[in-house]
């Protein structure tokens, strides 16, 4: 890829509109673009001002167009920079595009805008990805995190952590240049303590992933439960939609269903589940297994009942199996006794002490009764998970690196902790530096950039 070359681009989706813009950017942008334009009232042009004017092909005026001069540094890429914007016939956006190419322009490919962006200092790579971020959001929570992100969240954490570790390993280097002499530039208490306070910072962020790829990606909820409690039903009572088959006879779901609908602007998975049983139906059993991985992969789990089955010791025997053959403890768990229309008020105090405390929203899946009770709880959980402020790691590449600089962190502390030679430990912290310097793009390498924004659109 030429960094060199003047691009072209449509950067509002292709098709017909009211309006399209095309963008232009390198060294020859503005020059390619005055030859057919020409303002009505403006003989200079000042950049970062909007002109009104005609685009000509040849001697023909094409359209009638607003078009924009960003003068470098002052532009998104960095580079001096053109954006016509014209009328969204697809004809007129092609003979722009076409005219751009025959002065000399190429057709941008899909995220190069972002990638000059990039390595003319503009963003760092972490930021560059929140823009991805941002044009995928579908919900009020992800694109506040991607926002977050795109304004240096995740970024700023890593630079404070890369500045304590390039001071750290400088003043070990230090030592080992005056190693002859036998002396101590860096106080081995202060160390400790810095690589201890690293590692809970890190560790934190790692942690962070599963909370802020639910908030990018939807919040899973796994719907359990034995079979005919009530599942599917409940699942097409929240989406508002025939979503999944409802019938009287056990086993009707075979595979996890799955939809998603947004609440107060957070998106949430559901996923209705085969129904938990001993079968030797082969293909049902395989259902069953899917289940339990839903259960693994869950933030929430609903386990729905039948109300007046709810005093049934099989019901509770399974609660306990599956919060045992699962990592369930570490989720949020909701009984949810479905048809308690069915039940009595005293019957559902009854009850109460014999699900471990787990909490009990009694509703009918049927008649819709009491759906807003769930949905608030649902609404609670993920508001006392993500706490307004906190930065979330959503990305997975990050996630990654995080991880491997954690790694190469205890491998560092241990050496540290075996009074191993200052040359092994500074190696040590050299590799955590380099996987904090891969997720802000200190360090990279051109295929990963290739991987990361070819995922872009065209465009930006």
């Amino acid at each position: 890829m030429n960094m060199q070359d003047t691009i072209c681009a449509l950067a509002t989706p292709s098709g017909t509109g009211a309006i399209a813009l095309i963008r232009v950017s390198g060294k020859r942008s503005w020059n390619t673009v005055k030859d057919c334009f020409v303002s009505k009232r403006n003989t200079i042009i000042i950049p970062r001002t909007v002109y009104f004017g005609e685009f000509y092909h040849g001697e023909t005026i094409l359209d009638y167009v607003l078009v924009t001069y960003f003068k470098h540094p002052h532009s998104f890429t960095g580079e001096d920079m053109v954006e016509i914007s014209c009328h969204g016939s697809v004809y007129i956006q092609k003979q722009i595009m076409e005219i751009l190419i025959d002065k000399g322009c190429r057709c941008a490919k899909a995220g190069e805008f972002t990638m000059r962006a990039f390595l003319n200092g503009k963003m760092d790579l972490s930021q560059a990805e929140a823009i991805a971020d941002v044009i995928a959001s579908n919900s009020k929570a992800s694109l506040e995190l991607a926002m977050t992100n795109l304004r240096g969240g995740v970024s700023n954490v890593i630079k404070k952590l890369r500045e304590q570790l390039l001071h750290f390993v400088s003043l070990l280097e230090l030592e080992l240049d005056f190693s002859e002499e036998d002396v101590e530039f860096a106080d081995r208490q202060s160390m400790k303590q810095l690589m201890t306070d690293l590692h809970s910072e890190i560790e934190m962020l790692v942690h962070s992933f599963s909370t802020g790829n639910a908030v990018k990606n939807g919040f899973p909820v796994a719907i359990v439960g034995y079979p005919n409690a009530g599942k599917s039903t409940l699942l097409n009572t929240l989406l508002n939609e025939e979503r999944a088959i409802v019938s009287e006879i056990p086993g009707t779901t075979r595979d996890t269903i799955e939809d998603t609908m947004i609440i107060d602007g957070q998106t949430f998975r559901f996923i209705d589940t085969a129904g938990i049983r001993k079968s030797q139906d082969e293909i049902e059993q395989y259902g069953i297994e899917r289940t339990y991985q839903s259960i693994d992969k869950a933030m929430i789990v609903l386990y729905v009942i039948d109300a007046l089955q709810m005093e049934n010791t099989d019901n509770i025997t399974q609660i306990d199996d599956i919060l045992q053959t699962t990592n369930g403890n570490g989720k949020k768990w909701l009984i949810v006794a479905n048809k308690s229309d069915l039940l009595q008020e005293q019957e559902k105090t009854k009850v109460k002490n014999k699900y471990k405390e787990l909490e009990i929203v009694y509703l009918s899946a049927k008649y819709k009764t009491n759906i807003h009770i769930l949905v608030n709880k649902l609404k609670e959980e993920i508001m006392s998970s993500t706490c307004k402020g906190d930065v979330l790691v959503s990305n997975v590449r990050h996630y990654e690196a995080l991880k491997q600089s954690l790694d190469a962190l205890q491998q560092a502390e241990t050496a540290f902790d075996n009074h191993l030679p200052t040359d092994l430990i500074a190696t040590d912290i050299r590799q955590v530096l380099y996987y904090l310097g891969e997720v802000v793009g200190d360090i990279s390498n051109e295929e990963i950039l290739d991987s990361i924004f070819s995922k872009f659109c065209i465009g930006k």
